[in-house]
């Protein structure tokens, strides 16, 4: 089954908590905290894998949960880190963010990764925050939640070759006379259901990957057929081939073919209809083929055109060499924009203030990645820890903001689910 579109839900480990312990041995006067720091909790990270074509191993894993880290104790004996999750996926893996569909990775060579969801690193002991002023802190931190991330996984094939046209001009009979893919072949429209690819290999020891891609029918922009299969997976190849049937074995003009693609390309987008282009006249060996032929050129005088009988295996080994020629002069490219990655959105807004107060009703709203970190990992039940939470939030600023907002002592003011009030 080929699967090229997977939305998940990924929950990173959290890390464990950290421990609060003193040392109590007979002959050791004041022997001091020693609670151990809680171990990371495991990664996800999505991997490429050189074998897979497809999306369908992730398809029946909607949700994927790694492991949290071991707790710290006593004796300063840290928690051991939790193992990573790998998720393998084919070159040409896209992973967006589903809430913002920002680009968190474009994963397009062997064996490359990226961490999709983080793990929450471990709450420190307390013997990680003794101080020369604090040598026997009395708190620790629980460890720090892992990332949450709802994921959209789109492939993309890659090949250096797409095969494009109407259903059934010939396009997988390419295929399978020019390399090593053994596509399905019959004479009725869409039996391509799926990208395939094949490996071509050259007399001189070039070689290329071309993929035959599914047939294309008026409205493919818009969902209409298998189009957006066929538009999803030509962004990624540098030279499109656009199959004819020159001549007209099934009622068409060749010519209005090539205009019905030309416009579906555009309409999807107009980067994919500026990439280089090639036009392969097949059934050369059919009865209408030079008159249709003498007629296409007319209407479209600048465009490349080969003429080839794929059936009989005509004209195809001229093509594979043009083609090879042909990519040595254009250099892959990125099919996305700087701007469509979150890392870049991340970077221009990372100097604003990191926390968000609004009101509602009589309630005053905290909102803020760092602050509501903190507050996860406070120890509630320590005293201490209470007092280190409403330091850590004087030293923001967060007092001044709501005084100059307009709260007053004794309003409530909401984290999370949890409300306190504003005294001092």
């Amino acid at each position: 089954m080929f699967v090229d579109l997977v939305k998940m839900k990924l929950i990173a480990g959290s890390g464990g908590n950290g421990c609060t312990a003193f040392r109590r041995e007979k002959y050791v006067p004041m022997g001091g905290p020693d609670g151990g720091n809680g171990g990371k909790g495991g990664d996800i990270i999505f991997k490429v894998e050189k074998g897979l074509k497809t999306l369908v191993d992730l398809k029946y894993h909607k949700i994927l949960k790694a492991k949290k880290g071991e707790n710290g104790k006593g004796s300063s004996m840290h928690g051991k880190k939790a193992e990573d999750i790998i998720v393998k996926v084919p070159a040409g893996t896209t992973i967006f963010d589903d809430d913002s569909s920002l680009i968190l990775a474009d994963l397009l060579e062997d064996q490359e990764e990226f961490v999709v969801a983080k793990g929450g690193r471990g709450g420190r002991g307390n013997k990680a925050f003794a101080t020369q002023n604090e040598p026997a802190p009395k708190f620790s931190e629980l460890g720090e939640p892992g990332e949450i991330r709802y994921i959209r996984c789109e492939l993309k094939v890659l090949a250096d070759v797409g095969l494009i046209g109407m259903p059934s001009v010939g396009k997988s009979t390419i295929l399978s006379q020019v390399s090593n893919a053994n596509p399905k072949i019959a004479s009725y429209h869409f039996t391509t259901l799926s990208p395939n690819l094949g490996l071509v290999k050259l007399k001189d020891e070039r070689s290329f990957v071309i993929a035959d891609l599914p047939g294309l029918i008026e409205g493919a922009h818009e969902g209409v057929g298998l189009g957006i299969q066929f538009l999803k997976h030509a962004m990624r190849t540098r030279i499109l081939a656009h199959v004819i049937d020159m001549a007209g074995t099934e009622g068409r003009k060749p010519w209005e073919d090539y205009t019905l693609i030309r416009k579906e390309m555009e309409k999807y987008q107009k980067e994919l209809a500026e990439k280089k282009e090639i036009v392969v006249a097949n059934k050369m060996d059919g009865e209408n083929f030079k008159e249709n032929l003498k007629l296409f050129k007319e209407k479209y005088p600048n465009v490349k055109v080969f003429e080839i009988s794929a059936l009989n295996n005509q004209g195809l080994e001229e093509l594979m060499n043009y083609f090879a020629d042909l990519l040595k002069t254009i250099e892959k490219q990125d099919i996305y924009d700087e701007k469509d990655y979150e890392s870049t959105v991340i970077y221009k807004f990372q100097n604003e203030k990191p926390y968000t107060i609004t009101k509602d009703q009589d309630i005053w709203i905290l909102k803020g990645k760092e602050i509501e970190k903190l507050f996860l990992m406070t120890r509630w039940e320590e005293e201490d820890a209470q007092l280190r939470f409403a330091r850590k939030l004087k030293g923001m600023k967060v007092e001044e903001e709501l005084e100059r907002l307009g709260a007053r002592r004794g309003d409530e003011v909401k984290i999370l689910d949890y409300i306190f009030v504003f005294k001092e």
